[in-house]
């Protein structure tokens, strides 16, 4: 009788051995990219220094406009423009261990669904990003912010933050396996990511600036943004598990 999914399987030896579920391996790839990230801090590193120099070419570019400059009005995309080219350097690095040291290979010959590659790889670029926009988000608001009166719902910023990520990541994570073994792969990336972001970047800073301006109506900007945000994340990365198998294969 054959063995089902999860069911004991005897070798030749004798000794019993059990395939992992797919929470297991989601789990242990998951866990080989963090110990890995944080032994060698190499992505986290290279993003929060570039976020910081991309701070400080905003301080020099409006440091030249007149006083009147209605920083408040243009923080939302000065803040996802922020997000969105350090997201490219972060994403660009995703893969480089992998391909780097052959793991890609002895990864693919593993028998498991390719689609828990994608989940494991989705989650580790997104907990990177989080903890560098952790890091910027504040520093943005000190450098920008802390001379004008954001409202009250500013707090409100951190569900566009986040559903944007997820998408980001998502997203990304199938495009950086698609440009890995391209030349110019950094082009390349950009070429693809911000076109096909662009619906889910354009609700996300229209989110951002309603939060942090907080004018009249801005709930329902707010809701209608995310809305549309949230909807965009569930079709692409959806999309994007479904073609994992097919892209990663290639």
């Amino acid at each position: 009788m054959a063995a089902g999914k999860g069911a004991p399987v005897r070798t030749a030896g004798g000794v019993a051995l059990k395939k992992p579920s797919t929470f297991q391996q989601y789990r242990t790839l998951l866990r080989k990219d963090l110990e890995q990230e944080f032994r060698t801090k190499e992505m986290l590193t290279s993003m929060g220094i570039y976020a910081l120099l991309v701070i400080i070419v905003y301080g020099a570019a409006l440091a030249q406009t007149s006083q009147t400059t209605d920083v408040l009005q243009m923080s939302g995309g000065l803040l996802w423009a922020l997000i969105v080219f350090t997201s490219l350097l972060g994403l660009n690095r995703s893969f480089a261990h992998e391909k780097e040291q052959g793991c890609l290979e002895g990864i693919l010959l593993v028998p498991m669904d390719r689609s828990v590659v994608f989940l494991a790889k989705s989650t580790s670029n997104l907990l990177f990003l989080l903890v560098v926009e952790v890091i910027a988000v504040p520093l943005f608001y000190f450098f920008f912010l802390t001379t004008t009166t954001p409202s009250e719902s500013f707090w409100l910023l951190v569900v566009p933050l986040l559903v944007g990520t997820v998408g980001v990541a998502g997203i990304g994570t199938l495009l950086s396996t698609i440009t890995i073994n391209t030349r110019g792969k950094d082009v390349m990336l950009a070429v693809l990511f911000i076109p096909l972001i662009f619906p889910l970047l354009y609700a996300c800073v229209s989110a951002t600036t309603a939060a942090i301006v907080g004018a009249e109506g801005y709930a329902d900007v707010m809701l209608t943004s995310l809305a549309l945000a949230g909807g965009y994340d569930v079709i692409m990365i959806l999309a994007s598990w479904v073609l994992y198998d097919f892209v990663i294969s290639v």
